[in-house]
C-alpha cells in the first residue's frame, strides 16, 4: 500500500474478535501505532480519558452498547474519529450525522484514506 500514516496513533475500538484482528493488521501495515483493539466499552472508556491518540476507529455496536460515551470523550479532547458499523447513516444519533463513517465490510483502502482525511495526511505521503 502505498499510503504511510507513520507513528500516527490509533485507538481502534471494536468488539468481533476477526475483524479487531484485520483493523490491526490494516493500520499497522500503514506504520500506525494501534492502542487497543479494545472489545469492551468500559476498556474504550478508560483509554479515551487517558490514552494520547492522534485519531479512533469506533465500532458503534459493543456486545449490545453503544460507543457514543467514548466518542463524546474524544470529541471534547479534538481527537478525530471514524465509526465503522453496519448501521446507516440514518441511524446515527443527530449529533454524529456528519461524522466519517465506514460500512462493514470495507477494504483497507477505504479505511487508511478516512484515516488520512482525519488527520489531514496527503495520500501517497
Amino acid at each position: 500500500m502505498a499510503q504511510s500514516l507513520e507513528g500516527i496513533r490509533v485507538l481502534v475500538v471494536e468488539d468481533d474478535y476477526l475483524i479487531a484482528q484485520l483493523l490491526d493488521e490494516m493500520l499497522r501495515s500503514t506504520g500506525c501505532v494501534v492502542l487497543g483493539p479494545l472489545p469492551r466499552l468500559a476498556d474504550a472508556l478508560d483509554a479515551a480519558k487517558r490514552e494520547t491518540c492522534d485519531a479512533a476507529v469506533l465500532d458503534i455496536n459493543l456486545g449490545g452498547e453503544q460507543v457514543y460515551p467514548v466518542a463524546e470523550i474524544l470529541s471534547g479532547r479534538n481527537v478525530p474519529f471514524v465509526f465503522v458499523t453496519g448501521y446507516a447513516d440514518e441511524a446515527l444519533p443527530r449529533e454524529y450525522a456528519g461524522q466519517p463513517r465506514l460500512g462493514k465490510p470495507f477494504k483497507a483502502q477505504q479505511l487508511i484514506r478516512a484515516l488520512s482525511n482525519l488527520v489531514e495526511v496527503p495520500i501517497g505521503r
